[in-house]
């Protein structure tokens, strides 16, 4: 990347930096499509997995309610990330879509069957589904291709956010049945601000963006080469060393769930233990308010994430752990653990060190009594 980012170069230019440029998108654009099990002309690169959710969810719904003026109503799970949420309330609010939240498992699950029953018995109304491959909190790994299955019995297209996924679960496009698929380079090792949007090319898209119709008239814009190249290396690197990285994070993460409950008899560990992303540990710590342990952690150089939203500094509840029948205090008081290819024993080691002292300070901080802001899905 720093080599390409001295080098000039449109890779829609015809000149000899143009073509340059063109040959090193399209030789990643090959990279990425051989890791996700699909074919380069389905690769559309984005600016990341938020625009790549927003083509896909208003994108497919637009040009679904165009071909049936019917089709006005979206599904997606109530764990969505924001970057899936906000864009279907925009359409509900602002453009006279209406939606369907399908209900999650107390682990935060969809199943077929909850599926089949958001569906309703004349599903012929509904534009796009979506649902995540695994989710952004608590690691909750969902069965994409048995979820397609039951569309793929109405001809509904799917979209699914699979950003948590493909540096931890082999994911074969092809395999899954969905019509698009979100993927971002951040969460493989790449940079940031770097994306794609996996579409079949039997999926047609209403494009946001117009003015240049770059990528398959699907995203218009000059492509970052250089985040692309370093989108699509970190991909490949990690895809080969994917079977290795799994099982030693694995242990390690593992090995922090039992030093968490040892040390924190209290504190409760959330999602599903079987079905779950191998570097997911996430905790409630009763009586604490997630931000300030965050904080207390972070003074002693762990860094961690709380899953929920700050709005004008007031902390909110995790829409997530509401979905999945917790509490709003409960909802409040959770800490996500995330590890890395780079995380070591010695990592798992300084958390577990300064962990108990941090929750004893911030359960004598308490937990405000505001009242709490239901989420949107709650």
């Amino acid at each position: 990347m720093t080599e390409l980012l001295a080098s000039p170069g449109n890779p829609s230019s015809l000149h000899s930096s143009g073509r340059r440029a063109r040959r090193q998108v399209e030789e990643s654009r090959e990279k990425v499509a051989r890791a996700l099990g699909a074919r380069p002309a389905e690769v559309v690169f984005t600016a990341g997995g938020t625009e790549a959710n927003n083509i896909a969810v208003k994108g497919i719904a637009w040009d679904q309610r165009d071909k049936d003026p019917k089709r006005t109503r979206i599904l997606a799970s109530s764990v969505e990330h924001h970057a899936i949420l906000d864009p279907i309330e925009w359409l509900v609010s602002s453009d006279g879509f209406t939606v369907t939240w399908v209900e999650v498992t107390p682990t935060g699950e969809v199943t077929p069957d909850a599926l089949r029953t958001a569906l309703g018995d004349d599903p012929s109304d509904v534009a796009v589904v979506s649902i995540m491959m695994a989710n952004n909190e608590v690691g909750t790994i969902n069965d994409i291709a048995a979820l397609t299955a039951v569309t793929a019995e109405y001809g509904i297209c799917f979209h699914t956010d699979a950003v948590q996924a493909p540096a931890w679960l082999e994911v074969n496009f092809a395999a899954l049945g969905v019509c698009a698929m979100t993927v971002s380079a951040h969460k493989v090792g790449g940079p940031h601000g770097v994306g794609a949007l996996v579409i079949s090319r039997s999926c047609t898209v209403t494009p946001l963006i117009h003015g240049g119709g770059q990528e398959r008239d699907v995203r218009s814009g000059t492509l970052d080469t250089a985040g692309i190249v370093g989108f699509a290396t970190a991909l490949d690197v990690g895809t080969a060393r994917r079977p290795e990285t799994v099982a030693r994070v694995a242990a390690l993460r593992d090995d922090l769930v039992a030093k968490v409950a040892a040390v924190i008899p209290d504190a409760v560990f959330n999602g599903s233990i079987e079905s779950r992303l191998v570097n997911n540990a996430h905790f409630t710590f009763p009586g604490c308010l997630g931000d300030s342990l965050l904080m207390l952690l972070d003074a002693q150089g762990v860094e961690c994430s709380v899953g929920s939203a700050c709005n004008a500094g007031v902390p909110q509840p995790s829409h997530v752990l509401l979905a999945m029948g917790s509490d709003a205090e409960s909802a409040r008081g959770t800490l996500r653990f995330s590890l890395g290819h780079s995380s070591t024993q010695a990592d798992v080691d300084a958390l577990i060190a300064v962990l108990p002292e941090a929750v004893e300070r911030a359960k004598r901080a308490g937990v405000p009594r505001t009242p709490a802001t239901a989420g949107m899905h709650s």
